[in-house]
């Protein structure tokens, strides 16, 4: 979103009365609003944060009625017909409904279905987007299909729309715990957590006591709330890259994300394998699955006194590292630290 498709959807500043913000990102202009009269819903912690931190009024879940709402598009067709439905909820007919979106998130795509559902006006095009006003009808004018429906993908297990995997088991995932041991560790992470079914697997095996899930999803966080119930759990909404425990654990699992928005950063794998050394203790084990091109072994070098591959295809690889703190970059740091590292 750019701050100019804004001042073209409200000229004037703020549009008048209660305002809700859905999806707003963390560098998002948002100086037409006031923020003493807008609230944002935003799941994504990173995000929650960092707008909480400008100043705004920052909620993962909102409850009711609002004078307008303006929605960020999501990129997933099936996440932004839902994010529409819920904002129709909200507003009563003859209120509007602001859509901001770029090209390359379907946001063309998206109009042209709703100026078969609903009046469309205020069409502005800026910086490869569109802003555009929706009209509310009276009554059910949008299709039933359109609601923010939860799928069973596996016996026990719903997802929702727009989360990660939301259309079946990861085969990432799949991969990496056919390859996980027969006996885990007491204390067990897992970063990224999503829906929770890696989670379940991991709880399955003998030897965890206590095991964290860590998911900066919020929705994806609840779901997992939903599907897993065990006294073991530990349920985290957090940033991953700088999530802490107060005690190290001895067993971290991870399938780490590599994409923000549309454009591949590795960077994001990298700062999951950071924390994950940072959370384990020396003789604890990290189990991860990568894309196989991207390439994570020097940053395990980094932090890890070993590491190997223990398996994987043509398509992704799966990784064991051990030696927590006694990495490259930490015996730089103190020389005495030496262990053997295995590639």
């Amino acid at each position: 979103m750019t701050q100019s498709r804004l001042d073209l959807a409200f000229p004037d500043g703020h549009p008048g009365g209660e305002v809700l913000v859905i999806g707003a990102r963390a560098a998002d202009p948002l100086t037409s609003l006031d923020p003493a009269r807008t609230r944002i819903l935003q799941g994504h912690f990173p995000d929650h944060r960092a707008l909480t931190e400008r100043g705004w009024r920052v909620d993962p879940a909102v409850q009711g009625s609002f004078d307008l709402v303006l929605l960020f598009l999501p990129r997933a067709k099936a996440a932004a017909r839902a994010a529409i439905a819920d904002a129709a909820e909200r507003l009563r007919p003859g209120a509007a409904l602001w859509i901001d979106g770029q090209k390359t998130d379907g946001v063309d795509a998206i109009l042209r279905e709703l100026r078969t559902l609903a009046p469309v006006d205020e069409v502005h095009s800026k910086a490869h987007g569109k802003i555009f006003r929706v009209t509310m009808p009276s009554g059910d004018w949008l299709p039933a299909e359109w609601g923010a429906a939860r799928t069973e993908i596996a016996p026990g297990f719903v997802t929702g729309p727009g989360v990660f995997s939301a259309d079946g088991i990861d085969p990432g995932s799949a991969l990496l715990v056919a390859h996980l041991p027969e006996r885990m560790p007491t204390r067990v992470v897992d970063l990224g957590a999503g829906w929770g079914w890696l989670s379940a697997q991991v709880l399955a095996r003998p030897g965890v006591e206590q095991m964290h899930l860590v998911e900066a999803d919020h929705a994806s966080l609840q779901l997992a709330r939903r599907n897993l119930d065990d006294a073991r759990l530990h349920f985290h909404w957090a940033d991953a890259r700088d999530f802490r425990l107060p005690d190290p654990v001895n067993g971290v699992v991870m399938n780490p994300p590599f994409h923000e928005g549309r454009q591949a950063d590795p960077k994001l794998g990298a700062a999951f394998i950071a924390t994950a050394a940072r959370l384990l203790t020396g003789a604890g084990r990290l189990w991860m699955v990568a894309n196989r091109h991207l390439p994570y072994e020097t940053v395990l070098a980094q932090h890890f006194g070993q590491y190997h591959e223990i398996g994987g295809d043509n398509r992704f690889k799966v990784i064991e590292a051990t030696g927590a703190g006694k990495g490259q970059a930490d015996r730089r740091a103190n020389p005495a630290n030496t262990v053997r590292r295995r590639r």
